[in-house]
């Protein structure tokens, strides 16, 4: 099963979102060994991805707007892809309001963009959230998806 972390800089403050995150989370459990984690600051997040021997622990996929913009399609086979071919697991980040620094997006595996609107950060997450959820039944063929 695949490993995946999903990770956001602050905390939760809006009973929907935590309410929408948590419901994601628990879709996403059928397709992958997922993990949510609220982190204090773009260290901590840093501290995450860690490195065990010569590789870092994780593949860090961070959201930034300056990002590569994929269709669901792509964002499914990008997951499959990188299943095949790379040993670690993802780790997925949302930065806070102010978003990530220039650092941590160059050391980034890959950095995604949901789309040439800013949304807010919280809204981000649940959004990639489901965009993850979409992509397991788009590999799956389960319907979710189907005449979207």
């Amino acid at each position: 099963m695949r490993k995946i972390k999903v990770a956001w800089v602050g905390k939760t403050r809006d009973p929907a979102i935590q309410s929408l995150t948590a419901e994601y989370l628990k879709r996403l459990s059928y397709y992958a060994d997922i993990e949510g984690m609220s982190l204090s600051s773009e260290d901590a997040l840093l501290k995450q991805s860690g490195k065990s021997g010569a590789r870092p622990a994780y593949s860090v996929v961070i959201l930034d707007s300056k990002g590569k913009e994929l269709s669901s399609e792509q964002f499914a086979q990008f997951l499959e892809n990188h299943q095949n071919q790379n040993p670690q697991p993802l780790l997925f980040a949302v930065g806070g309001p102010n978003g990530f620094s220039s650092g941590v997006r160059r050391s980034a595996y890959f950095v995604l963009s949901l789309g040439k609107m800013t949304l807010a950060h919280e809204l981000a997450r649940v959004v990639l959230l489901e965009q993850l959820y979409r992509a397991f039944t788009i590999l799956k063929g389960h319907p979710y998806h189907l005449g979207h």
